[in-house]
């Protein structure tokens, strides 16, 4: 029988510093973030939250992109609400204010440093393909989605044409390009 040596995580603390975090990106956006300044405006310290995070993108991701229920893959009956709430959870997680401050930070260190890239996207690998294969595999038995359809795929279209929008035309991005987006993706992948 083990014995869970040392203190046990202050949930407290991690909900400061992922609160600080988001509310630092704002003041400060993602180049000018600093742990130390988290530490402060969280009530804690650097150490405590490298004990947590072992980097800046990691605490960054795990703020802006929490695994919850806005992750979570709802079913909702049919391949054309399924893809509507696909999108227009993307585009409510992608933004944010903290999002837009994060993203050009943590692209740019996931794209030089492949294990963080990795370590990144593992956070939510297991959430989104398995939603996103269920919804696809469900809307496959009522013969609503074509059987070439794959899930990597799919994602990258939701994030790939959000990205697209935020860069393009930032405005734009509400209910009504929501549907429109469901559309040409339900259209794009129906049988």
């Amino acid at each position: 029988m083990g014995e869970d040596l040392g203190r046990p995580r202050n949930k407290r603390i991690d909900e400061s510093v992922l609160r600080a975090t988001v509310d630092s990106l704002a003041d400060t956006g993602y180049a000018d973030l600093s742990v130390d300044a988290i530490a402060r405006r969280a009530g804690t310290s650097k150490p405590a939250i490298y004990r947590r995070w072992p980097s800046k993108a990691h605490l960054v991701h795990e703020a802006v992109f929490p695994a919850g229920e806005a992750t979570s893959i709802p079913d909702t009956g049919s391949l054309a609400a399924d893809v509507r709430e696909m999108v227009g959870r993307t585009a409510a997680v992608l933004t944010t204010p903290a999002a837009r401050a994060a993203l050009p930070g943590l692209i740019a260190e996931m794209a030089a440093d492949p294990k963080l890239h990795a370590a990144l996207l593992e956070r939510f690998a297991d959430v989104l393909f398995r939603g996103l294969s269920g919804s696809l595999d469900r809307a496959s038995a009522r013969g609503e989605v074509r059987s070439d359809v794959a899930t990597a795929d799919l994602i990258e279209v939701l994030a790939g044409t959000t990205f697209m929008a935020m860069l393009t035309r930032p405005t734009a991005i509400g209910e009504a390009w929501v549907q429109r987006i469901a559309d040409v993706i339900t259209k794009g992948i129906s049988r």
